[in-house]
């Protein structure tokens, strides 16, 4: 059960996991999307199923999230699911228009403390991994009069970037990797705690004048040996034990938790 649309980076990656999956136990894995807000539908039927091990969740960050964000779950997050491994990490990346004269985080720091209340940061939705992790580098960076704008899509982001209507913003690597790539927008650091490996050059936020800063997005089920097509995806693979996923949940809980209130994000 994969708690997203299908095309999308978490539904690949899911897809490239079943195909390995289906090869090692020499039967099918199918793979099932069920998107919704806060990843519910899908968390809530595997919570349902037969405990037999053979409905899997897809489960992430945004479970973690959901956690707080919502006032009540059909489930509960900790308990109702039996970890059994990471799959991978979805580095973020800070990111400003090609333009900008803006070409480090600590000269995004002082541009954002030089002008209150006029330093924009764009992000997806709010209580979404990229909007979370713009107000966790707001408040550990010091910038707390900078502006985080939530849009519905990451075009519109982008759009809003080479407008000025943001100076930067936040986003998965996957969809504006080409981008960047192609000189259009500029990565000025990777949320992750090392470097990505398809961006060696770009630094990290704690490397750049933050130091403890770190927000990735993850996944997690099972991991066979799929790392060069995740890497392609801007997916690090990171296999794991079932202890340490669980571990991983409930710290995102907490982490997340504090983010959420003190951005003042209202529950849904």
């Amino acid at each position: 059960m994969v708690p997203f649309a299908a095309g999308g980076v978490a539904d690949i990656t899911a897809r490239v996991l079943s195909q390995k999956m289906s090869e090692t136990l020499g039967q099918q894995v199918l793979v099932e999307n069920r998107p919704s807000a806060g990843g519910i539908v899908a968390s809530e039927a595997v919570a349902r199923a037969e405990p037999d091990g053979h409905t899997l969740l897809f489960i992430t960050n945004g479970n973690a999230v959901s956690a707080t964000l919502f006032k009540s779950l059909p489930y509960d997050t900790v308990n109702d699911f039996a970890p059994v491994s990471t799959v991978g990490f979805f580095d973020l990346v800070l990111a400003v228009d090609s333009a900008s004269k803006i070409g480090s985080v600590r000269e995004l720091i002082a541009v954002a403390k030089a002008n209150p209340n006029k330093f924009n940061i764009g992000t997806i939705n709010p209580g979404s991994t990229q909007n979370l992790a713009a107000e966790l580098f707001k408040s550990m960076a010091g910038v707390d009069d900078a502006q985080v704008v939530p849009f519905k899509t990451t075009p519109a982001v982008i759009t809003a970037l080479k407008g000025n209507d943001v100076q930067a913003a936040f986003e998965f690597l996957a969809p504006v990797l080409g981008q960047i790539k192609g000189g259009a927008l500029r990565a000025l650091a990777v949320t992750s705690d090392k470097r990505f490996a398809g961006l060696p050059e770009v630094p990290t936020v704690a490397e750049s004048g933050v130091p403890g800063y770190q927000a990735s997005s993850w996944n997690g089920i099972a991991a066979p040996e799929v790392r060069k097509r995740l890497q392609e995806l801007g997916v690090e693979a990171r296999a794991g034990t079932p202890e340490a996923l669980g571990a991983l949940l409930v710290s995102e809980i907490a982490k997340w938790k504090a983010v959420i209130e003190r951005a003042k994000i209202p529950k849904q």
